[in-house]
């Protein structure tokens, strides 16, 4: 292409030339700053959220009586299917990496991640995995053999159901593996001078771990996805017992990956309990160290578990009594945190904001689904607990009343930095009281639904069972979840309706992204801070007097930057330019996967777009 010489600059023409919006669509679609990225992941997942509770009321609603109407056998196998898929992998996992991504940078002291376009095109690739997957209802139907694809129920189903699934979550895969790579390398290189590994944030040191996690976990899935996949399309034997195969290795593929998710799921939202918990304590986390070493057992041990959701197969009783020790003994890292939370608020100056309250929830709540899955480690009691309510009782204590409380409150505390306005606190309280009540109303009856013998995965139920009080109490509580998430949504909507007056440091935090200017600018810092301790930013602000008193530093600290000299307009510092080949490179992904599925001249093109992309992304210079 040729070059357009302007003074002061060098502008490639054509096709190539740089995108120079830095306002409205086209300004987001070719980000690469991580904060917008964030913010993308975020809505992203938000709206897929909205989707799978959608799912979930028209579940409940068939459950709610005995001999329910209102969804076909085939149509609720979609719904509950997607239900799972769009909460695991659409929802929690994207909206903890849309805090990773805004985050990060910024405890850290970077001005960006290792690598901006990548973070771009991770993004995109995420999205138009969703949409993927979504368009199946319109293309012949959903995947409908439950999230966990069994095979060979996942393998000889007709239609094209599984195959969206495994194509599907394929290009997810790939999505999470890139941004969990740039993200490992972003913490481990980029930390600002004086920031040692213990002196990075627990968020951070959680973060780390989940990119681990993922590193490791998503390549075991992967080779299961593909063998799924050539099974249906190819006509292999992987998962085919009359051929050779064997359809229990699909399930250790799967948990091999879906144990260590589980804690890809929580450890985010640990990570923000353990920085909610000090501020509105005014206590320096207790037992730091503890915390953090306990998160890393937590990520290895988690690999070592993954054959407790397999007692039922018949793996004997050696395999079955090893993996039901392994499950005891990783409850023991889980609940040394539990008590460095309480031993953080015990006797402090509690402050009960909604984020504090969110993270008191996610505690209490998240101690039932711990208990209830030291249950599953006894053998026994598991053949009786398996494939009924009590499961599903469990792990939505687990990763709603746990996970989705957590990331509630990191929403409420961070979104003053990422949008420079306050949601308000009183509005916030009922929505924290109504989704609490709606949560234990919704799975708490569950754990007595499975214990009384009702089934997962079935359509209907009859009479006889005895069932229906309890399973009209838990679709009452999922509406009442209903209601509390329309009440955030009416508090964000309210809140940019608002000026950005957010001060930078609204709740007297410690950690360094409440020293910028909330929103923070596109640069992050003028200057790269030094840190000297953790908890850098506190000590910044306060000193403590021999008595062990708190006194603020007369030199101060605690106003607000954005009245400093030292947060001015960023001149001169480099950033990464906007780019197009991210999304483009990402846009071939789905082209593929329709052309593995119906027509392979669809796949044809689909790769010459993904090459497009990258060539162009290749020998595109990093700024101009």
């Amino acid at each position: 292409m040729a070059s357009v010489s302007v003074p002061g600059e060098t502008v490639r023409g054509g096709l190539l030339r740089r995108p120079r919006s830095t306002a409205g669509f086209w300004s987001w679609v070719t980000t690469v700053d991580h904060k917008r990225i964030g913010i993308l992941y975020g809505a992203t997942a938000f709206f897929f959220f909205l989707v799978g509770g959608v799912e979930a009321l028209f579940i409940r609603l068939q459950l709610a009586q005995p001999d329910g109407k209102i969804l076909s056998p085939s149509t609720y196998n979609e719904f509950f299917t997607m239900h799972g898929l769009t909460m695991i992998f659409l929802v929690v996992m994207p909206l903890s990496a849309a805090f990773f991504n805004y985050l990060i940078p910024l405890m850290i002291g970077a001005r960006d991640v290792a690598f901006p376009r990548l973070n771009a095109f991770s993004c995109w690739l995420f999205l138009f995995a969703g949409l993927f997957i979504y368009s199946s209802f319109a293309l012949g139907g959903a995947p409908n053999g439950g999230w966990f694809g069994y095979a060979p129920l996942s393998t000889v189903e007709p239609g094209n159901n599984m195959l969206f699934y495994s194509t599907g979550l394929l290009m997810a895969g790939i999505a999470s593996t890139v941004s969990a790579v740039n993200l490992a390398v972003t913490i481990i290189n980029m930390r600002a001078p004086g920031m040692t590994m213990f002196r990075m944030p627990v968020f951070i040191w959680m973060a780390l771990v989940v990119q681990f996690l993922l590193a490791f976990s998503l390549p075991i899935i992967t080779v299961g996805l593909f063998e799924s996949l050539f099974d249906r399309r190819f006509g292999t034997h992987f998962f085919d017992p009359a051929a050779g195969g064997d359809p229990v290795l699909w399930q250790h593929l799967f948990w091999l990956f879906g144990h260590p998710e589980v804690y890809i799921l929580i450890l985010p939202a640990m990570g923000i309990v353990s920085e909610i918990l000090p501020v509105f304590a005014r206590k320096p986390l207790f037992g730091y160290q503890f915390v953090v070493f306990s998160g890393i057992a937590i990520g290895f041990i988690g690999f070592g578990v993954w054959a407790h959701h397999m007692f039922a197969t018949g793996l004997g009783p050696v395999a079955n009594t090893a993996f039901g020790i392994s499950t005891m003994i990783i409850a023991i890292p889980t609940g040394v945190k539990i008590f460095n939370w309480l031993g953080t608020i015990w006797r402090g100056d509690l402050r009960f904001t909604t984020p504090m309250l969110f993270a008191l929830g996610f505690i209490a709540q998240f101690v039932v689904g711990g208990l209830s899955g030291v249950t599953h480690a006894v053998v026994p009691a598991d053949y009786q607990q398996t494939d009924t309510y009590y499961i599903v009782a469990h792990f939505h204590y687990v990763l709603f009343a746990g996970a989705i409380f957590g990331l509630f409150g990191g929403m409420y505390y961070w979104w003053p930095k990422i949008f420079g306005r306050m949601l308000n606190e009183r509005v916030g309280k009922v929505q924290f009281w109504i989704m609490a009540v709606g949560a234990n109303l919704t799975f708490g009856p569950m754990h007595i639904l499975g214990l009384e013998g009702m089934p997962r995965r079935i359509q209907t139920y009859t009479p006889a069972l005895g069932l229906g009080v309890w399973n009209l109490v838990v679709t009452i509580g999922a509406f009442t979840i209903a209601v509390s998430v329309l009440i955030f949504i009416g508090n964000a909507v309210a809140s940019f309706r608002r000026p950005k007056d957010a001060p930078a440091d609204p709740w007297d935090a410690r950690t360094l992204e409440w020293t910028v200017p909330s929103p923070p600018p596109p640069h992050n810092f003028d200057e790269i801070p030094v840190v000297h301790a953790l908890d850098d930013f506190w000590h910044r602000k306060y000193a403590e007097t021999e008595e062990g008193t708190l006194v603020p530093v007369p030199a101060g600290g605690s106003g607000d930057p954005r009245s400093d000299d030292a947060h001015g307009s960023g001149h001169g510092i480099h950033l990464p330019s906007p780019s197009y080949y991210p999304v483009i490179a990402a846009l071939g992904f789905p082209l593929i996967g329709y052309g593995v599925i119906f027509h392979w001249w669809m796949a044809v093109a689909g790769a010459v777009v993904v090459l497009a992309g990258l060539y162009g992304w290749a020998f595109e210079p990093a700024a101009e």
